[in-house]
């Protein structure tokens, strides 16, 4: 049982520029203690690209790309965040709430397909969640001090074609697909706010 007995806090901030979020995604936990809250944020991001903590620039983006890049600290590789995405950044003590990493990628993982109603297949070695060998999902954290940050992002219903500059997650060829084109209705609003009720329940029992 955790000793902060309320449910995860989940905040909407509307479209937010990346560096900004980002910068105060690591504030919020160098100054949380263990009696804050863990927090859910859902958001989309202008155009960017993020390189996790293994990104290869042969993986892109390629040139003659205007869109940013930034160079963070989570896990993985390469990916791009555009409007039509839901993102979902996990603010969670998983410490406090005896979560090990592994289990929490799993637990991000299971919402989503549970989001999908029941569709979508995840990958040894390749954290996310695919339909049909697409991805929908992508899924990269970072753990300092026993606490998560950065999160995952959903495809909803996003222009695909920056995700043709770059190798999505480092994998040459891999397929990238929305839940629009998959025929999961809802808006980037909507799929935000179930999307993260769903991982605050999932905390709940974990």
């Amino acid at each position: 049982m955790t000793p902060v007995a309320e449910r995860a806090r989940i905040r909407t901030l509307g479209c937010a520029p990346y560096a900004p979020t980002l910068e105060a995604m690591r504030s919020f936990n160098a100054r949380r203690d263990a009696a804050t809250p863990d927090e859910l944020w859902i958001l989309e991001h202008p155009p960017v690209y993020t390189l996790g903590l293994a990104a290869d620039a042969a993986h892109g983006p390629r040139s003659g790309s205007a869109i940013p890049v930034v160079q963070v600290e989570r896990g993985g590789e390469i990916t791009y965040h555009g409007p039509g995405q839901v993102v979902l950044y996990t603010l969670v003590d998983l410490a406090r709430r005896g979560i090990k990493v592994r289990e929490f990628v799993r637990l991000l993982e299971r919402s989503v397909i549970e989001l999908l109603d029941g569709r979508g297949e995840v990958r040894a070695g390749a954290p996310g969640v695919y339909v049909d060998g697409a991805k929908v999902a992508a899924l990269g954290i970072r753990v300092s001090r026993g606490c998560s940050f950065h999160g995952l992002a959903l495809n909803v219903d996003m222009d695909l074609a920056p995700f043709a500059a770059i190798d999505p997650c480092g994998y040459p060829g891999l397929r990238v697909t929305q839940t629009n084109d998959i025929g999961i209705t809802g808006d980037t609003d909507a799929l935000g706010a179930k999307l993260a009720a769903i991982v605050a329940r999932e905390l709940d029992h974990a």
